[in-house]
């Protein structure tokens, strides 16, 4: 019986976990959605949104706390064919992210299954991105004339 016992093992040991989650939560702030597994993109999911309700906080203990949780990644962008550093994850996370969602309680984040499977084992592909990235649709309604 698995009383009491949450999260999942993801077949990996509890440091490979953490990476992981780690890995993961950095790259869903840099790029605002990542393609993975459900299984894995459930596991993150709750992780990501503490850190973005510390990010929400904003004072300089929330920072060190998510700096703890995260390890700071550089952000680096390719730029006539050299590599340049454009920020942070945890900048990017405190200074976009985090004030984005002032207004919000909760829920950031969503997943959305994808019709495709993976390649080599079958496995379910989902997207998981911050809530309210939506692109708006360039059609508008017209109005019928009568």
């Amino acid at each position: 019986m698995r009383h009491r016992v949450a999260g999942r093992h993801l077949s990996r040991t509890s440091a490979h976990r953490l990476a992981l989650r780690r890995n993961m939560a950095s790259s869903l702030f840099e790029h605002e959605t990542i393609s993975t597994t459900l299984p894995k993109a459930k596991e993150v999911q709750g992780f990501a949104e503490k850190l973005i309700t510390l990010a929400k906080k904003g004072d300089l203990a929330a920072r060190r706390r998510a700096i703890s949780m995260l390890n700071d990644r550089a952000i680096v962008k390719e730029e006539d064919g050299e590599m340049v550093r454009t920020g942070s994850v945890i900048g990017k996370l405190f200074s976009e992210i985090g004030p984005r969602y002032l207004d919000r309680p909760g829920g950031y984040t969503r997943i959305v299954r994808l019709s495709k499977k993976r390649l080599g084992d079958n496995g379910q592909l989902v997207l998981l991105q911050l809530v309210g990235q939506e692109k708006k649709s360039g059609r508008k309604k017209k109005k019928k004339k009568n």
